[in-house]
């Protein structure tokens, strides 16, 4: 890809990501890479003239306790670069400055005066004191801090625990936060990370979805060639828009593998069949394996046992799919790709994990693992592109939006949405009540905004409890099972809020489940942020 990019060197913090999503808002390309690649590559990454700028993250280590510092050719190849928290400090000490433990650690809200009016900062504030200095709502987690500036260095910002809280040596584009503009707790974040990208890398806003998709079909074509191609359709946004995208470029090659559970949503098999089979005329295989997977649930309440017995039991059904399809017949000669629907999340992640430069946040099932157990060469198209990118490209593709903006939905499906030992009769429960919860989200609106209240969550959806509750009908007594409702609203799913949805709404879906539903005779609703609670309850 010929694209201005801005690279960004990954010290091992859990918000690194967050600064690579922010880039690619602007539109411009980014890639996000480990700290320690050599000098040497970062050269040669700078030779294909598409690097415009240079980024370094922040991290959870102090810079005078390990060895992580940016490659020296970072400071020698004249292109203008921003340290953010550890970024900034490695800056320091790299460039000749100082830093030091601080007395007093910064985590949470401040209130960043502005100083001499930098290129960096001109005209970005939230409000002005009394004595007219500019001042910036940011988001501070630090407990070190840059004491003394390199040469050429003046300082950009402050605060009253930490004097020099911004840099910047204007004469050669370099400059430092100790804030992080990254996170959406810092106000002015977007306009800062903007002026860097836009301004002062002069990087061209030409990455645009709509624009990427002839990209993205000449380059699975060259990969590709006249060889065929099988894919595990899930459902899910990922998965989908890779099957479209890759149909876009290479049509009858590809072959759908699409495997139902018995875990899946309500209508959701139909509805993947007649988007790909129905409007796409994609060639998919459909197998019902719903069976196999709940005989081997049985019995079983660990959430961890239940995700590997559900991995597991996918991977056989995949592999007898696509030995079947490595075969050949019916006109076609055997598949030698697997496509995954990996996107750059997964990538970053993993990556990290190898680096050992993170906190381990998780190891992920698209990278790697399945095309070595299958023999076949490994295809995904969306490993660059974050989920909002994968979104917008399903819109450019044609796929339905309803589609394409539907909620997060776990790869174990309903398995970890029933608590304990997962039975069909549970499933059928939990699918219909679910239903009902998505639709009247879909049709209460929020009277301010006139969206949906399901557009105005980030995920939705219910919960089954293995317990009993008495209840009253007509003149009878039950004794049926509960529900739990969960909304949450959130910009990155890293923290989330739960969401507080109008009593009309909670009491028309209480009321529907509870008469709908025969088996479930109580309806709660889950009020726990993220954290301490996560968003699913396994």
């Amino acid at each position: 890809m010929l694209h201005d990019t801005i690279l960004i060197l990954d010290f091992g913090s859990q918000v690194t990501q967050l600064i690579a999503r922010r880039v690619r808002e602007a539109h411009v390309y980014c890639e996000v890479h480990p700290c320690d690649v050599s000098s040497a590559w970062v050269r040669e990454f700078a030779a294909s003239g598409r690097l415009k700028g240079i980024i370094l993250s922040g991290s959870h280590a102090s810079v005078y306790e390990v060895d992580d510092k940016a490659p020296d050719a970072v400071f020698e190849l004249g292109v203008p670069v921003l340290g953010i928290c550890y970024g900034m400090q490695t800056m320091a000490q790299q460039l000749g400055g100082q830093v030091s433990g601080g007395d007093k650690r910064e985590f949470g809200y401040a209130e960043v005066r502005a100083h001499g009016h930098t290129r960096l900062l001109q005209g970005i504030e939230d409000f002005r004191t009394a004595e007219g200095h500019g001042m910036l709502k940011v988001w501070m987690s630090h407990g070190d801090k840059v004491t003394a500036l390199p040469p050429g260095f003046k300082v950009m910002a402050s605060t009253p625990s930490c004097p020099i809280a911004g840099m910047a040596d204007e004469t050669r584009h370099y400059y430092g936060v100790q804030f992080h503009p990254e996170v959406t707790h810092t106000v002015q974040g977007r306009a800062i990370l903007n002026r860097f990208v836009l301004d002062i890398c002069a990087a061209k806003p030409d990455w645009v979805m709509g624009n990427y998709i002839d990209e993205a079909v000449a380059r699975i074509r060259e990969q590709v060639g006249d060889e065929e191609v099988i894919l595990g359709l899930s459902g899910g946004v990922d998965s989908s828009v890779a099957a479209a995208l890759i149909h876009r470029a290479i049509g009858e090659q590809l072959t759908c593998v699409f495997v139902d559970h018995g875990l899946l949503r309500k209508d959701e098999g139909k509805m993947v069949i007649d988007m790909f089979a129905g409007q796409l005329h994609a060639n998919i295989v459909a197998v019902d394996a719903s069976a196999q997977f709940l005989g081997h649930l049985q019995g079983v309440a660990d959430p961890e046992q239940k995700r590997k017995i559900i991995g597991r039991e996918f991977v056989e059904v995949f592999k007898a799919q696509a030995a079947k399809l490595k075969a050949g017949g019916n006109g076609h000669k055997g598949a030698t790709f697997l496509a995954q629907g990996t996107i750059y999340p997964d990538v970053i992640e993993s990556g990290g994990a190898k680096s050992k430069k993170a906190v381990t946040i998780k190891s992920h099932h698209n990278v790697g693992g399945l095309p070595e157990q299958l023999g076949l060469k490994l295809l995904e198209p969306l490993r660059d592109l974050f989920k909002d990118e994968v979104r917008e490209l399903g819109v450019a593709l044609g796929l339905p939006p309803a589609m394409v903006y539907r909620h997060p939905f776990p790869g174990p499906g309903l398995g970890v949405r029933i608590l304990g030992e997962v039975k069909k009769e549970y499933a059928d429960l939990l699918r219909e009540a679910d239903a009902i919860f998505i639709e009247e989200l879909r049709n209460f609106r929020d009277e301010a905004s006139g969206k949906s209240w399901y557009d105005l969550t980030s995920q939705a959806f219910a919960v089954f409890l293995p317990v009993k509750s008495v209840g009253v009908m007509g003149d009878g007594r039950t004794y049926d099972y509960v529900v739990a409702l969960r909304a949450v609203q959130t910009s990155d799913f890293m923290t989330a809020d739960w969401a507080e949805l109008p009593y009309a709404l909670l009491k028309k879906v209480s009321s529907r489940i509870i008469n709908e539903v025969r088996g479930i005779n109580r309806v709660t609703y889950d009020v726990s942020s993220k954290p301490p609670a996560t968003i699913e309850w396994e």
